[in-house]
């Protein structure tokens, strides 16, 4: 059947006139909500101290303020694209819009770790919808080359975000307080969202079925138990039941919700035909690969400058500019080459360069200053702005404009449960690792009974507040082994985030091509590669 008559409909094109005016509006408004949700997944982390200290949270609730968030994020992205194509893509953002202000309200009222927390998974679910939605907004206003530009400019803001993040929450943290990280999002929501009502074209799949409860539940489900395990994994212990019946339950149903989508045919909310699309499922993986690793990364590196190089929120975000600055003009030059270069050359290019940059975390000691950080910041954030731009047009340029939520949604599912997966995996081989590192130090054999719990407090942050409560020569000693094991922790952690990443270059590389993209993401362009 030819898809021509589907896509004319489903695109429902204003006049030209209109469209002109009303897509620049589309792509700002876009652009706002986007840099407030990757801000969100940033400009928590420097704030991590001071939550510690005002809440009176221990590791495991620091990172539930992270989780919470990417897990929900990660379970209901699909939905929120499917959901989208059928009941329209405005009126659906307009209301994950709207959760997601009224939860930031709630995260800063928040009275104690457990409610932030609960926050937090309340805005997640508003932000899956916005990540969802987002990028099928802007390819339904745009085509060709001003596609190229549209995620040029979706790309840069996303990678400002990202970049900015520990300078603005710092900024905050210093100035106001953490709470207002969280409250600064409702004036700029409620804006957008009124701009939104007001300029935003209505769309949907004209040939939408009924909605998919069943898959939506299922695999809402599905994704909350995977993650769910990576999270408390370490917590938990790998082997122990719970982990080993959320990981066996979250099988189950990822192989339910397949045959529940296999029976619906057309009116499945996923189009598992993707799955044969070999450019899908390299930016997928490429995707899941390099934010498991980047951001990861960057939270680490953000304990470290504070917590062991003992550097305000503020201060931490300003020596986080050679990154920030990098990635942001990396990703606006970068927008006008995903017309120009291959795809494949961009995304694994990218990456490569976000792999190279983590393995010269290595160039650390316990000694260092923070400049020994310079040449990992600099590739990493090269690579981190190279790759936002290209991955967010391959992620609908995959599907017809029909099933862009769709398509928009499950490319985004495929980065948030990697970023989700990758603080919880290598934050628990962190913790690991610095806690017997710092057990098994001559030092830490002093502490008795006592050396694992601290080395546990040590991997949170806490080894200087733990030696500043020793005499000396015991303090001083202890202040040195933790130093020692959380800077050993760090690099070889870091060297595992490398090699992941290197993983996804390689998927970038070989498994992306041209040929494999929908007519609507080519027309006009000038793309290469086959």
């Amino acid at each position: 059947m030819s898809t021509a008559p589907a896509v004319a409909q489903a695109t429902a094109a204003p006049p030209a006139e209109a469209r002109s005016t009303g897509r620049w509006w589309t792509l700002g408004i876009v652009s706002i909500a986007t840099f407030m949700l990757m801000l969100d997944l940033t400009v928590v982390n420097v704030a991590l101290p001071d939550l510690r200290t005002s809440l009176h949270a221990d590791f495991s609730a620091l990172q539930w303020v992270l989780d919470a968030y990417a897990l929900t994020l990660a379970a209901f992205l699909l939905t929120g694209g499917s959901l989208a194509d059928r009941l329209g893509r405005k009126r659906v953002y307009t209301a994950g819009f709207a959760l997601f202000t009224a939860a930031s309200l709630a995260c800063g009222a928040a009275s104690g770790i457990l409610a932030l927390n609960i926050a937090r998974g309340v805005q997640g679910v508003g932000a899956a919808v916005l990540f969802a939605v987002g990028p099928a907004l802007i390819g339904q206003e745009f085509r060709g080359k001003d596609r190229g530009l549209a995620f040029g400019v979706f790309g840069g803001v996303s990678g400002l975000a990202i970049a900015f993040g520990p300078l603005i929450g710092g900024a905050l943290t210093d100035g106001i307080g953490w709470r207002w990280i969280f409250l600064v999002n409702v004036p700029i929501g409620l804006l957008a969202m009124v701009l939104g009502v007001l300029r935003i074209g209505e769309s949907r799949d004209p040939a939408a079925h009924r909605v998919d409860w069943a898959g939506l539940l299922v695999f809402s489900a599905a994704l909350t138990l995977l993650v769910l395990a990576f999270l408390r994994g370490e917590a938990q212990g790998w082997t122990s039941g719970p982990i080993l019946g959320m990981f066996g339950a979250a099988i189950v149903l990822l192989a339910v919700f397949v045959q529940i989508e296999r029976s619906l045919g057309e009116a499945a909310m996923l189009d598992l035909a993707l799955f044969r699309n070999l450019t899908f499922n390299g930016i997928s993986a490429a995707t899941l690969l390099a934010n498991a690793a980047g951001m990861s990364a960057i939270f680490l590196q953000v304990s470290y400058m504070q917590n062991v190089l003992g550097y305000s929120p503020l201060a931490t975000g300003l020596r986080f500019l050679p990154l920030t600055l990098t990635l942001f003009v990396a990703a606006a030059v970068t927008g006008s080459l995903t017309v120009k270069l291959p795809p494949r050359l961009l995304v694994g290019t990218a990456i490569a360069l976000i792999s190279g940059g983590l393995f010269l975390v290595t160039l650390v000691q316990p000694s260092s200053g923070w400049t020994a950080l310079l040449p990992s910041m600099l590739a990493t954030g090269l690579g981190m702005g190279m790759f936002n731009p290209p991955r967010a047009s391959l992620s609908i340029g995959v599907a017809e404009p029909a099933k862009a939520g769709m398509a928009a949604g499950i490319g985004e599912t495929f980065q948030q449960v990697g970023i989700a997966i990758g603080i919880a995996g290598f934050g628990a081989l962190f913790q690991h690792r610095v806690t017997n590192a710092f057990a098994t130090s001559t030092a830490g054999a002093q502490l008795g009974p006592q050396a694992r719990e601290a080395g546990q407090a040590v991997a949170a942050g806490a080894g200087n507040e733990l030696a500043g409560r020793l005499p000396d020569p015991l303090g001083g000693a202890v202040r040195a082994a933790a130093r020692e094991a959380f800077v050993h922790g760090l690099t070889d952690v870091l060297i595992g985030c490398g090699a992941v990443a290197a993983l996804g270059a390689v998927a970038g590389f070989l498994l992306i091509r041209t040929r494999d993209l929908h007519e609507s993401a080519l027309a006009g362009a000038e793309l290469g590669g086959h």
